[in-house]
């Protein structure tokens, strides 16, 4: 199974590489290949807060993804403006098994027409944006699933979604030991009040 990941200028760093360690640690079990890097502009980008990446391959290259993860970021809404961007999207989104969308990757997916008329979510700060969309469901929870689309909501949200696609492709057991691998058992703790805002996911909410 090739498992690819989008990369563009301003990415945001969580939103691929919580994802991309977890498909990491699948990949050595070798129940996939390893995880590679496709780029919508530069060959090395940079992140929202400055990492650096190297790209393995350009969106105009001749490549098939299985899995193709989406990953957010504001470059997300400078990279939709590109029509052979989107074009590339719609035609790559026909042949795969499943495409995921981080956080505002949303804005790629939808330009692209992926959520029409269908379930998605996002940030807690972009559902208003996507709630203008007729043609989206908007759902307010970690992760949504639909059909051979997920989406999810901010940043960290990619990993709970990750390995809800791996206990779903692969079985629980799967997930479970990738889960153990990367020791990732989230905190429950809530600090101060931040999480209120009316504003939020109606699942941060709940969080009250």
């Amino acid at each position: 199974m090739k498992i690819y990941f989008l990369i563009y200028d301003k990415v945001e760093e969580l939103d691929l590489v919580g994802s991309w360690e977890l498909i990491g640690l699948l990949a050595e079990k070798g129940l996939c290949e390893k995880p590679k890097l496709i780029s919508l502009n530069s060959m090395t980008p940079s992140g929202e807060h400055g990492l650096r990446f190297s790209a393995d391959y350009h969106f105009t290259d001749s490549l098939q993804p299985d899995v193709l993860f989406v990953p957010g970021g504001s470059g997300a809404r400078l990279a939709m403006e590109d029509t052979d961007v989107i074009n590339y999207l719609k035609k790559t989104a026909e042949n795969c098994h499943s495409i995921l969308s981080i956080c505002t990757g949303m804005y790629l997916m939808q330009k692209a027409g992926l959520f029409k008329h269908k379930k998605a979510t996002t940030h807690w700060a972009f559902l208003e944006h996507l709630k203008k969309d007729n043609t989206v469901t908007v759902v307010e929870e970690r992760f949504v699933k639909d059909g051979n689309i997920w989406s999810c909501a901010g940043v960290s949200a990619g990993m709970d979604m990750c390995l809800a696609f791996i206990a779903d492709y692969f079985g629980d057991d799967v997930a479970s030991n990738i889960q153990l691998d990367a020791e990732y058992y989230p905190s429950p703790i809530i600090y101060g009040d931040a999480h209120k805002n009316n504003a939020t996911s109606n699942y941060i909410k709940k969080l009250r």
